[in-house]
């Protein structure tokens, strides 16, 4: 902690900025690397704003320059998770032609945000889950598990001085504001996805006088962070339609949903028991394995574009006897990390609105998977001692800020739907549904369509044909 003290020395809004080299992995070999010239920024804010007392922490940033004569307002990138640094974007190989194409607009700037990343402090966790392996998982045991450990790790932060009040979006958002005051500038633009799109909403009714532009996309609204049960069932509906449509699968699956209840409620009524490798230990270990760790194996996988296409034919495996997928899952989630205290405290101060949480209980007893994509939130949040934002947050955003959202129609996490919501409040807006895209910012943005909208739009050009498509195939079934 002697970084954290020596912190203490600065003053609020002191900006140093060096000479950064930006390394890429440009397709995931060593040998093939694309490098630029950037500069690493480092920026004093107050922890907690609220507090007249408060420490300060150090926010990072990496600033790529412009490749304009004449460029516009820098682009904030705001990375989802939450946790998730912006600097890891300036390493990924896929990040590159979209990189390139903003450059053409201003300068990108990528946060990492309070409590990540190069941030500091850092607020990684070292403990992990600690749930058996040898009686199949239950609502009840995980979040009992989760609630200790984030108590565990709440008191551990709280020992090193770290107020962990002060890791709201609200806070984020403010720090925001504070990055473009100390670089000097009147405006910028933001880049939001994910959760990053619902730190852009909070950055807009806060700060919105001083954004340009926004692209948003993979939207979370203000009341949108516990998610709708009803929503995950309509991804799975939507995949069961294209599996209907599918020549080959149809054959042996006519019905997905069928099939994925048949495999939970036969779980429900008896439990099975898998041998997998320990990766870790290399040794043979026996998993117990009960609906619970289906359902919250397929929920956790409902963002990642492969899984989806894998869905089916896991689940065709399980229908035969075949549990070594949902072992492994099992397993590695089971002995997972807990993660970065900010992104607890995140989620748990956006929270939702006594509708919103309502509904999901209502929805969560039709639907296939129940309200298992959430956990363990909102019910970790007494551990974490969240402050709850409040309605105030939660509530429609209006604003004349110029803004393309994006959607992917295979989206479950966060569905076009979202943003349909949102758009009255946006006099100035378009809304983009990319057909097959899912719940991944790399995969939109590796889709020269996209990336063209949005160099488009934030160089103040109308956007005339909002239309992109990115194939989407199952995999086969062995």
């Amino acid at each position: 902690m002697a970084e954290r003290e020596a912190i203490q020395q600065g003053q609020p809004g002191q900006l140093t900025l060096m000479p950064y080299v930006v390394k890429t992995d440009l397709f995931g070999a060593e040998t093939e690397r694309y490098r630029y010239a950037a500069e690493l920024g480092r920026l004093l804010v107050p922890e907690n704003r609220r507090n007249p007392a408060s420490a300060l922490i150090e926010l990072a940033f990496i600033r790529i320059k412009s490749t304009a004569e004449r460029p516009g307002p820098p682009l904030v990138v705001l990375a989802g998770g939450p946790g998730v640094p912006g600097s890891e974007w300036a390493r990924f190989g896929a990040f590159m032609p979209w990189f390139e194409e903003l450059r053409a607009a201003g300068d990108i700037i990528l946060l990492d945000q309070r409590g990540t990343g190069l941030s500091n402090p850092r607020l990684d966790c070292l403990e992990r889950l600690d749930l058996p392996l040898d009686q199949p998982g239950d609502r009840e045991t995980f979040l009992r598990n989760m609630n200790e450990r984030c108590q565990q790790a709440a008191d551990f932060w709280r020992r090193q001085g770290v107020d962990l009040a002060g890791y709201t979006t609200e806070e984020s958002a403010d720090d925001v504001d504070a990055l473009r005051q100390a670089l000097g500038l009147d405006q910028i633009c933001l880049y939001g996805a994910s959760y990053g799109s619902h730190l852009a909403l909070a950055t807009i009714r806060r700060h919105g006088a001083h954004i340009a532009r926004a692209v948003i996309a993979l939207v979370e609204g203000p009341d949108h962070t516990i998610k709708l049960p009803s929503n995950t069932q309509r991804q799975l509906e939507q995949l069961a339609t294209l599996v209907r449509a599918d020549p080959h699968l149809s054959q042996r699956i006519p019905d997905l949903l069928g099939l994925m209840r048949s495999v939970l409620e036969r779980l429900e009524r008896q439990p099975v028991e898998v041998s997998v490798t320990d990766k870790a230990s290399g040794e043979q270990v026996r998993v117990a394995l009960g609906k619970f760790d289906a359902q919250r194996a397929t929920a956790s996988d409902l963002g990642d574009r492969k899984a989806l296409q894998r869905l089916p034919a896991r689940y065709y495996a399980m229908s035969r006897g075949d549990f070594s997928w949902l072992a492994e899952a099992t397993l590695n989630a089971r002995r997972d990390w807990l993660g970065n205290a900010m992104s607890y405290v995140m989620d748990c101060a956006s929270g939702a609105s006594p509708e919103r949480m309502e509904r999901i209980q209502r929805e969560a007893a039709q639907a296939l998977l129940g309200d298992v994509m959430d956990l363990p939130f909102p019910y970790v949040s007494a551990a974490w001692g969240s402050p709850d934002l409040g309605a105030a947050f939660r509530s429609p955003i209006t604003s004349d800020v110029p803004t393309l959202f994006i959607s992917g129609s295979l989206d479950g996490r966060t569905p076009p739907g979202n943003v349909e919501e949102i758009l009255p409040g946006f006099a100035n807006s378009q809304h983009v549904i990319v057909e097959g895209g899912t719940h991944s910012t790399a995969k939109l943005v590796a889709v020269p369509a996209v990336r063209a909208l949005m160099a488009a739009f934030l160089r103040g050009e109308t956007v005339t044909d909002p239309h992109a498509s990115i194939p989407f195939a199952f995999a086969p079934i062995g």
